[in-house]
């Protein structure tokens, strides 16, 4: 995460500080439904299964594994996840049409989630706990962050 951090510190550096003054200047309030409710439909489609796979994640991180618990949440988390990185590849308003380097993440979850499957399936437990724990901390906490950079839509309508 801190290569990510330093990527992204040397990508921003000419609106860091144009950054760094909004974040200063944040409120946090409830979420600015009319500003979520005015987002395109892809991008709607993508913020609810990732927030259902933000929960379910952490809810399987924490709950006993190879119970039927795990599996059948397991495939539900998997399907929650390939619907967010699969609507990805409609979202390209940010970089005028085209993908971002933000795409990358979504080609690395569709390669490394069916293979985590078929590791869970083989009974490779380690090369699936590694690939579902780096797929869910990884993905999801480094999208975050950069979801939330002052001046995008998830930090307007929570802070702006």
């Amino acid at each position: 995460m801190a290569v990510v951090a330093l990527g992204l510190a040397i990508a921003l550096r000419g609106v860091l500080a144009q950054m760094v003054q909004v974040a200063a200047t944040a409120h946090p309030h409830a979420p600015d439904l009319v500003l979520l409710g005015a987002l395109s439909p892809v991008i709607k489609v993508h913020l609810g299964f990732a927030m259902a796979a933000l929960a379910l994640g952490g809810v399987l991180m924490t709950a006993r594994k190879g119970r039927a618990f795990h599996r059948t949440a397991g495939w539900i988390w998997v399907s929650t996840v390939a619907v967010t990185a699969g609507s990805t590849l409609f979202i390209t308003s940010l970089n005028h049409g085209h993908w971002s380097v933000l795409h990358l993440f979504t080609g690395w979850t569709l390669l490394i989630l069916p293979l985590a499957v078929v590791w869970a399936r083989r009974h490779d437990v380690a090369r699936h706990r590694r690939a579902m724990m780096g797929l869910f901390y990884g993905g999801f906490a480094i999208n975050l962050v950069v979801a939330f950079i002052p001046g995008r839509t998830l930090w307007t309508a929570f802070f702006g």
